[in-house]
């Protein structure tokens, strides 16, 4: 399944630490990671505020590491996630959204994390967002996750949804090829290193400069901006009789899947930064462009601003999605 992928691919790219706390649907990355101790460090952590914590203090020791959780374990990470883009740890966070807000409706899957994902955390920093739809891109993006986490030095995001967490594929590991980014970064306590979530400058917090600050959230957005660069990742099916695209993501994606025969259809993988270039090609040779997904219109939003025209939308919500009803609705558009 979809789970037992990610914890695979977490192993190929070389996690040697992970820590989390158990939560549907995410759970089954924890089962299948703690039949691999004592190869790889496994802590179930007492919570999702230790278990980032412990993630981000194993990457500064010099270990890959790794965390997941749903949708109330990943609003507690979120000071952990600012942290760790202060202090440019690299490190691999796998959220399998569900049904919320709070409890919410925890079997049920939703895409309702998106805009979390990218501004979950306080202040400005530039986020990397992957978002896989099968059980061979789980494992193939956790793969890239990790690989654009030690690049760009920082938390990297993975997005699954209740229904691609579960769903059952047969695929061959060895034949999806994928490289893996070694670790460069020096272990805790080789050379002068200092762990702050303030600003600061070769060890010295520069909490009034304002200048400063500038100067660091250029040269940190710039960094990450290079590094995105590297992970372009997106499908797109032109068909030649349409003018509509649509736009979908994660198991939205696999269900209109159907609907190439009638309709182009464009799939982002990397999610944050937006693809904007991708995006603009593909929208100019349609006259319509509209985004199907599971919450209330969250990444139709940053289509929107992006492209600067007006964007159509299908929200599915509820944790269900029907192909019929997904039909019926772009016809009425």
């Amino acid at each position: 399944m979809g789970n037992e992928a990610v914890a695979c691919g977490a192993l190929k790219a070389g996690m040697t630490f992970f820590a989390a706390y158990p939560i549907t649907p995410a759970s089954e990355i924890m089962h299948e990671l703690a039949e691999h101790e004592p190869a790889i460090a496994f802590v179930h952590a007492e919570d999702e505020i230790a278990s980032i914590h412990m993630a981000i203090g194993a990457s500064l020791a010099g270990r890959k590491a790794m965390t997941s959780t749903s949708g109330p374990g990943m609003s507690l990470k979120q000071e952990g996630i600012g942290l760790a883009h202060m202090m440019e740890v690299p490190l691999v966070v796998v959220n399998v959204q569900r049904v919320g807000p709070s409890t919410g409706m925890p079997t049920l899957p939703a895409q309702g994390d998106i805009l979390q994902a990218a501004h979950g955390s306080h202040g400005d920093y530039v986020p990397l967002v992957f978002y896989p739809s099968s059980v061979d891109e789980c494992y193939r993006y956790t793969i890239e996750a990790f690989n654009a986490a030690e690049e760009s030095r920082s938390p990297v995001i993975l997005l699954l949804d209740g229904y691609l967490a579960h769903l059952q594929e047969t695929i061959d590991l060895d034949a999806v090829s994928v490289d893996v980014r070694p670790r460069t970064l020096a272990p805790l306590g080789q050379g002068r290193r200092h762990f702050t979530g303030l600003l600061a400058k070769d060890g010295v917090p520069k909490t009034k400069d304002t200048a400063y600050y500038r100067e660091w959230y250029a040269r940190s957005k710039a960094k990450m901006l290079e590094a995105a660069a590297h992970y372009r990742f997106y499908d797109y099916h032109k068909n030649p009789t349409s003018r509509t695209l649509v736009i979908a993501y994660g198991i939205t994606h696999r269900v209109i899947t159907p609907l190439r025969g009638s309709y182009s259809l464009f799939k982002p993988i990397r999610m944050f930064p937006v693809l904007e270039d991708e995006l603009r090609a593909a929208a100019a040779e349609h006259d319509k462009v509209v985004v199907v997904e599971m919450n209330d219109g969250q990444y139709r939003g940053e289509v929107q601003k992006v492209l600067r025209r007006e964007i159509l939308g299908i929200s599915i919500l509820g944790g269900t999605i029907s192909l019929k009803e997904i039909r019926e609705r772009l016809s009425e558009l």
